[in-house]
């Protein structure tokens, strides 16, 4: 890692003391509670008749975040890419959620933390909750509700220029991007941003990666949700599973438990 990436990245570890405490939380084992689903996880029904027999699955409450899983289960900077860094992903109210990430990436942090990338469905279904509604909290949108739709672009913004080559590779991950304020906001911190399922945050804040082949991520983020569709129907499939920038993030799905 590049010295100026890491210092342009380290601010978060002094600027983020809430961030940072419920990433610490999250180093605490992965604990069972009541229901199929596991720790800080939404058990989603794959219809009406599969739920009352139990039949569904598993999804995040909040968009992930990074440790390492080299053995000494520290956090991971949420503003920069892991690269071939071996990391998990975990789901915690209060943290910021990792941006800078592949799908590639997100599947591997899914999968060390005993979970997977959810499938497209499931993520459209868990985003729209049990009524099956535009935006999870119904089919009108609420501004304010979502952190969606700012007025002006922190790519811009930091860098003072609107010309073409300012949608590089490098300038896109740049770490300063979602430290910039107004830009990304805690998981679980817009709390009307949810559904009766309990997920937080499926519009707006981060896109989310799915585990589709083609590489596609759902949700919009902080600066759009309705280019691409609106609210849970905003979907762009236009890059490579390879393919990472400031404004992708995700979240990982799990079998429900069988009683």
């Amino acid at each position: 890692m590049s010295s100026s990436l890491l210092s342009r990245a380290l601010p978060w570890v002094a600027a983020s003391c809430a961030a940072v405490g419920a990433l610490l939380l999250s180093a605490m084992p992965v604990r069972s509670q009541a229901g199929p689903c596991g720790y800080n996880m939404a058990f989603v029904p794959t219809s009406a008749a599969a739920g009352a027999a139990g039949g569904g699955f598993c999804i995040d409450r909040f968009e992930a975040s990074l440790r390492t899983a080299d053995g000494n289960d520290r956090p991971w900077s949420p503003y920069l890419t892991p690269g071939r860094e071996h990391v998990r992903a975990v789901s915690v109210r209060g943290a910021v959620p990792q941006g800078y990430i592949s799908q590639h990436q997100a599947a591997a942090a899914c999968a060390a933390a005993g979970k997977r990338l959810c499938a497209d469905n499931e993520w459209q279904r868990a985003c729209r909750g049990p009524r099956q509604q535009t935006f999870g909290y119904g089919n009108t949108r609420v501004q304010g509700r979502c952190n969606e739709n700012h007025r002006w672009h922190p790519v811009v913004q930091l860098f003072r220029s609107a010309g073409q080559a300012l949608w590089g590779h490098v300038q896109m991950n740049d770490p300063q991007i979602n430290q910039l304020p107004g830009t990304v906001a805690l998981t679980g911190a817009h709390s009307g941003c949810s559904n009766e399922y309990g997920v937080y945050d499926m519009v707006g804040n981060l896109h989310e990666w799915t585990a589709d082949p083609a590489g596609t991520f759902r949700g919009g983020y902080y600066m759009d949700t309705t280019i691409n569709g609106n609210g849970c129907n905003y979907v762009t499939n236009a890059h490579d599973p390879s393919y990472h920038d400031y404004s992708i993030g995700f979240r990982c799905c799990a079998a429900a438990a069988t009683p």
